[in-house]
């Protein structure tokens, strides 16, 4: 098992959840990783990372797999303007490479906003630290695990 899952792993079990990843095979897009899974595109939970222009620092949108994230909403939401976060700021601030993001088990917790379109379903599949491993969780634990808020930053 890679370091990533397992980090992910011992978020959920320190959060008290009995998840276990499940590896679906390499998917590099909701879609895909819906498919895989069994489940609509909007129950995939997508972790967008952003750059705080202000600190330097990787902001968390975790949105459902239908929408996508509006930059200057997201902003707006985060209170400061954001860039593209690249690939060496996402390993570095939550130790994932891009398109294994997990919402949860960051080496450094990012601030992080929860997309409420997400809540309407009563299971949502997340990241689990790969681009071959998904966890399903209710939505409603997932936002309180990750810390995040709620609130709308889609187009």
């Amino acid at each position: 098992m890679s370091k990533s899952v397992a980090r992910v792993r011992r978020a959920l079990a320190g959060a008290g959840l009995d998840i276990e990843p499940i590896e679906i095979g390499n998917a590099t897009t909701a879609q895909m990783a819906a498919d895989l899974v069994g489940c609509d595109v909007a129950q995939i939970a997508k972790s967008i990372m952003f750059r705080d222009e202000s600190s330097g620092d990787a902001i968390l949108f975790v949105t459902s797999g239908a929408n996508q994230v509006d930059l200057g909403a997201a902003g707006t939401v985060a209170g400061t303007p954001l860039g593209r976060a690249d690939a060496a700021l996402i390993r570095a601030q939550t130790g994932f490479a891009i398109g294994g993001v997990s919402p949860v088990g960051h080496l450094t917790p990012p601030r992080a906003f929860f997309d409420p379109d997400l809540l309407r379903f009563d299971e949502v599949w997340a990241a689990a630290g790969t681009p071959r491993h998904l966890f399903g969780i209710a939505p409603g634990r997932l936002m309180e695990i990750s810390g995040a808020q709620r609130a709308d930053f889609t187009a």
